[in-house]
């Protein structure tokens, strides 16, 4: 494992623990969209079907646990405790997720580098992040006014596929024959959709103001 992996891991670890900090200390889940975590929650199950016929290796398997785990209680959070649930604003939620399924399951029905239903769910899990921030970003383009705990979680969340990428660049001309344009590719997408948020993200901490992204 390289630097930029470790850190891309570590990144998107900080970013789900921010999350669970605003969510368990502050008992508010204002700003955060149920849509994009109820997504996430669908991509780590997709992704990791394999996560007790497999083992590559202990830190592996760790992080497999962690972000299933922290991805389904984030969901329940929202839904069904009693406190926090109450500080959701479903009216501004109304991205309709469920749209996204569909033509990402299909894609990977089509485009994908081996036919089995592990290796389709494994692509389809990598189309669905693409797009999963999607009802996140809307969320706060309408609600505009962003609390530092979600401005960094989001920010963390585009931090951790943009250190990927770095990522890939590195093992593409250290090890011979790798190349994975699904990833690749998917992993570019997703990072391209934080590109509005990082501007006005980096504007605010330069100009020392609160984060605000237009309407």
């Amino acid at each position: 494992m390289n630097l930029f992996r470790l850190a891309g891991d570590m990144t998107h670890l900080a970013s789900v623990l921010v999350l669970l900090l605003k969510i368990h200390t502050i008992k508010s889940c204002a700003g955060i969209s149920l849509k994009t975590q109820e997504l996430y929650a669908i991509v780590f199950a997709s992704r990791y079907l394999d996560i007790f016929t497999h083992f590559i290796s202990l830190y592996n398997t760790l992080m497999k646990l962690v972000f299933l785990g922290s991805s389904f209680s984030i969901v329940w959070y929202i839904r069904s405790h009693s406190v926090v649930r109450k500080s959701y604003d479903k009216s501004q939620d109304t991205f309709r997720h469920y749209f996204l399924l569909l033509p990402c399951l299909l894609l990977a029905l089509l485009v994908h580098e081996k036919f089995t239903f592990k290796e389709v769910m494994w692509t389809f899990s990598l189309y669905l992040e693409a797009v999963a921030i999607l009802p996140q970003l809307v969320l706060l383009q309408r609600t505009r006014n962003i609390d530092n705990l979600t401005g960094q979680y989001v920010f963390l969340l585009g931090a951790y596929r943009g250190l990927y990428i770095l990522n890939w660049v590195y093992r593409y001309f250290t090890e011979p024959h790798y190349v994975h344009w699904i990833p690749w590719i998917s992993g570019i997408v997703q990072t391209l959709l934080y590109a509005d948020f990082f501007y006005y993200y980096f504007d605010s901490w330069k100009n020392n103001r609160k984060l605000q992204l237009p309407a």
